[in-house]
């Protein structure tokens, strides 16, 4: 079990600023308006793979999470996202002083908001027919981002994972830049349902 500080057992929730926003989605639908609200708005866009270039070709400014965490895509690409400047950001509790001298400390930044749908794989068990070929469309990092932002939705972080909860999030973050906690927990809530979906679709194919 993991030991929570006695400060955050009665603290209220953070307040949701967001400056920094990691995107990794197979579903680009109405990626434009997300992407160019959000630096319209000053928040730092983080990508990475074809959804970075998708970002890049829409003029938007958006830095590659390779360059970000200095650190390369390996694997043919299994691992993008799985970095410790990348999950830590996520991870840290915006209410505990030790979490932010910890990013401090090793140069990492918030990443306040994350928006990331996943490898339709229901659609892969369904189109091939060749085991590896179903394997490779099995998501590591994406549901890895998914379930770290969604657990610290009460810590400040946003999770999005269906491209219709753009705009409520955008009118959520108005001229401050912040998205309400009540709006962060029913999106939370709706993360950790799509991933139960995706983990059962994968069990159930395995069987």
């Amino acid at each position: 079990m993991i030991p929570t500080s006695d400060a955050l057992l009665n603290a209220p929730p953070a307040r949701g600023k967001v400056t920094h926003a990691l995107i990794s989605v197979f579903d680009k639908s109405n990626l434009e308006t997300l992407a160019k609200g959000l630096h319209e708005k000053g928040v730092v866009l983080l990508s990475s793979g074809g959804t970075a270039k998708h970002i890049a070709s829409l003029g938007i400014p958006v830095t590659e999470v390779s360059a970000f965490t200095q650190a390369d895509e390996v694997l043919g690409g299994r691992v993008k996202t799985l970095h410790p400047k990348i999950h830590a950001g996520i991870l840290a509790d915006r209410r505990e002083e030790s979490h932010l001298q910890d990013l401090k400390k090793r140069n990492y930044v918030p990443i306040d908001l994350v928006v990331c749908n996943l490898y339709p794989f229901e659609q892969a068990a369904a189109t091939y027919t060749n085991e590896q070929q179903i394997i490779e469309n099995i998501d590591i990092g994406g549901p890895t981002m998914v379930r770290a932002a969604a657990k610290n939705a009460i810590g400040g972080v946003t999770i999005i994972v269906d491209p219709q909860d753009y705009g409520c999030v955008m009118d959520s973050l108005g001229e401050q830049a912040t998205i309400d906690y009540t709006l962060r927990r029913e999106l939370a809530k709706k993360a950790f349902g799509i991933i139960t979906q995706y983990d059962q679709a994968i069990s159930s194919w395995y069987l």
